[in-house]
């Protein structure tokens, strides 16, 4: 490999000096911003006293690290940060403040009732930072009702007043003026009172069932001198914003075409509840939400058929158990206690915030064709595979004769798709085998294996219908290509297959030869143009020898016995990884300067965490860029000098994993599909690949993670406390907004 330069970038910190002190940062390197909301609380924070590692030997000491659960929730204050930066176009703050509500839906639905069970299961066992089950779900509780308060006072207090500035209302029923009213009125006639249901609850009608995410309305009426209850479900399948037309508070200067009213659903309906109560006086309205436990446990090994185990978990998951109940400030204590009862609630699992709830439902607004508040469109890149291919030369010779690097969204997903419809169509290629994890709806990927097997090539795929919350796309996909003669496999006992990999075997004269794609994210067209991913193209003959392993493995009983190249989970990756770790230890030691950058979404693993520590303590300059969940503490002295931990956020969800490693300027660089979580390394199957191509290495330091390092807009630094803070350009430093940057270089040159 091309050895890197002496200074590799300015992002790239230069090598420690001897002993492993750290290089000071340069006079004008980026400035920390204090973020607009105090720290979540995580642990012990700042050390008290200083930190010996020759009491610690086995790294256990939880000063050295962070909640997992309370980083997740840090991860989605820097997400709100995006909500309430006002660079952001505004319709795209509302979308941010959606993703972290609904982001906040799925964290109680997985996490929450993780920690639930866990406490029912009378599990002890400390987390990596000191914390019981149930002091973490404490700590969860307050840290998540401290979010949701904070997202609905920037809807009121900052999104609102601006929308309506451009034109989009988001009014209040009883702030309705007579056009408005009028016409909520015919909506509620037409389209809303024919699917309402009210249930009632008394001793000849039991408790009603409230499905999961469900937006509800406690209505208590009297009967004569009896109050009752009953319970309204507000309609999932109607929009929850109402449009209403143009909004007489239109200022004059917004051109009419932008003019749109809206009010909440659940208001209207309140306005019109008496309707389902004919006799009866409705004495008050109280909303309310509820999330279950949506976590599938699947005995898998007792399952005959893992397609219908899966299928009937997916039915079953709205009859979990409710882990929070979301309610608005004005709901009496006796309606509380009827909700709290029969949904067997604990108490303390009631969040109480002010209306409107169900803030992830704000996503359709953020859908709005109003370009003028959305991020400028781009036409990514589109490289064509046949770019610099002679006359009549067919895509395969492009990718026998150099290795392809695909980088989402800033180049086009296309030639992922273009590769597979060739092999679909090459009369030369004999087998397609793939991985799917998320395809998503109207998949061009499918579509292709369709093709292929239609004209009779063999296809053998792996679906994971265990994939989270796509299980019944998932599902449907795979009763799709089974119905076209596909060799469809559900997945490994045990494991989900995260990992994502097309091999392609054709005959080329006397022999066959194999073409291989592989990424670190998934096969759909849609998320590839709002996920940053890396895709690979090779036709490098060990890389197409693991992958017929690796597909021997997840098809057969095949084991792997050896592998040339890939790292693949959960045989042997975790291993690989850290010797690769402890390789730029001995180098340290050495004189040769170790050094290694990390970019993935999350750092949990206690094996990666402890070995990234001792290679701190070594010596080793260590940049983690971790989008998500980190739970291992920077810049503690002592113990992890030299880590620099650094959040991207941005318009794009960072989403690709990147293992560089210095290796003593012959640098190795990896990429795939694994973060550096137990679950990814023990209980998937994951694939890391190397990239060997000197000039695509280099792109990978230089253009990609400097870029990365050197941002100062988009970039939050995480502190010795576990807290993070937003960097901002120095008084002579250049602005770096790192995603703006990569696209601005891959889509340019090409036009829109």
């Amino acid at each position: 490999m091309t050895p890197p330069p002496p200074d590799i970038a300015t992002a790239v910190a230069a090598p420690p000096a001897a002993g492993g002190a750290v290089a000071p940062p340069p006079a004008n390197a980026p400035q920390a911003v204090a973020s607009p909301r105090p720290p979540a609380g995580q642990g012990s924070g700042a050390l008290a006293e200083p930190y010996d590692p020759s009491r610690d030997p086995e790294l256990v000491d939880p000063r050295l690290y962070v909640n997992r659960e309370l980083s997740l929730l840090q991860f989605q204050w820097r997400v709100f940060d995006e909500a309430r930066d006002p660079s952001n176009p505004l319709l795209e703050r509302v979308k941010f403040l959606a993703i972290v509500a609904s982001n906040l839906d799925e964290f109680f639905m997985i996490r929450v009732a993780g920690l639930h069970q866990q406490i029912e299961a009378g599990v002890t066992d400390l987390s990596a930072d000191g914390l019981s089950p149930s002091e973490q779900l404490a700590a969860v509780r307050r840290e998540s009702l401290r979010l949701s308060r904070a997202l609905t006072a920037c809807l009121h207090e900052e999104l609102v007043p601006q929308l309506d500035a451009a034109g989009i209302h988001l009014l209040d029923y009883p702030k309705l003026n007579e056009h408005q009213l009028a016409a909520a009125r015919q909506y509620f006639d037409e389209l809303v009172f024919p699917v309402l249901t009210p249930l009632a609850f008394d001793p000849g009608r039991p408790f009603p069932h409230i499905s999961n995410l469900s937006l509800n309305l406690a209505v208590l009426v009297r009967d004569g001198e009896v109050e009752r209850f009953a319970r309204v479900k507000v309609p999932d399948t109607l929009p929850r914003l109402v449009p209403l037309g143009r909004s007489a508070r239109t200022p004059p200067e917004v051109e009419p075409v932008h003019q749109t009213s809206y009010v909440w659903l659940e208001q209207l309906i309140a306005a019109h509840v008496d309707r389902l109560f004919p006799g009866l006086e409705v004495i008050a309205v109280h909303p309310f939400h509820v999330t279950r436990d949506a976590e599938m446990a699947l005995q898998e090994m007792e399952a005959a058929d893992l397609l219908a185990s899966v299928e009937h978990g997916v039915r079953e998951r709205r009859f979990g158990s409710v882990v929070r109940l979301t309610v608005t400030p004005s709901i009496p204590d006796a309606v509380r206690e009827i909700l709290v009862e029969n949904l067997e609630l604990d108490p303390r699992d009631v969040q109480v915030v002010e209306s409107p709830l169900a803030l992830s439902s704000l996503l359709s607004l953020a859908g709005l064709e109003r370009s003028d508040l959305r991020y400028p469109t781009f036409v990514p890149a589109r490289p064509t595979l046949s770019a610099d291919a002679e006359e009549d030369e067919d895509l395969f010779s492009v990718i026998r004769r150099r290795d392809v690097l695909l980088h989402h969204p800033f180049d086009s997903f296309m030639p992922v798709v273009e590769f597979l419809r060739a092999a679909a169509r090459d009369p030369n290629v004999l087998a397609i085998k793939q991985t799917l994890y998320r395809v998503g709806r109207n998949s061009p990927v499918v579509e292709a294996l369709l093709e292929a097997s239609q004209n009779r090539k063999q296809v053998a795929v792996l679906v994971e219908l265990k994939a989270r919350f796509d299980e019944e796309s998932n599902i449907g996909w795979a009763k799709a290509l089974e119905a076209e003669g596909v060799h469809v496999i559900y997945g490994l006992l045990g494991l989900k297959t995260h990992s994502k990999i097309a091999l392609v075997v054709r005959r080329e004269g006397e022999r066959l030869a194999r073409y291989v794609h592989l990424s670190t994210g998934n096969y759909n067209a849609v998320t590839a143009t709002a996920y940053t991913d890396l895709g690979f193209l090779t036709s490098d003959p060990a890389i197409g020898e693991d992958a017929t392993q690796l597909f021997n493995y997840l098809t057969g009983y095949a084991r792997p016995a050896h592998l040339k190249k890939l790292l693949v989970a959960p045989i042997d990756l975790r291993e690989r990884v850290l010797a690769l770790i402890e390789r730029e230890v001995e180098h340290q030691r050495a004189g040769r300067h170790g050094h290694l950058i990390l970019k993935i979404n999350a750092l949990v693993d206690r094996p990666m965490t402890r070995a990234l520590v001792r290679a701190a303590q070594a010596g080793v300059r260590v940049d983690l860029l971790v989008r998500g969940i980190c739970c291992l503490r920077p810049d503690i002295p002592g113990a992890t000098d030299g880590i620099r931990v650094t959040s991207v956020v941005g318009r794009f969800l960072e989403h690709s994993r990147i293992f560089w490693f210095r290796n003593a300027g012959r640098e190795e660089v990896y990429l795939g599909s694994a973060d550096l979580m137990t679950r990814n390394l023990v209980r998937r199957v994951e694939v890391l690949f190397p990239v060997t191509d000197p000039a695509l290495v280099r792109h990978l330091r230089e253009d990609v993670l400097g870029t990365y390092l050197r941002d100062n807009v988009r970039a939050r630094r995480m502190l010795p406390d576990g807290s993070y803070v937003r960097l901002a350009p120095g008084p002579d430093e250049p602005r770096v907004d790192s995603q703006a940057e990569l696209l601005a270089r891959r889509v340019a040159p090409h036009g829109a």
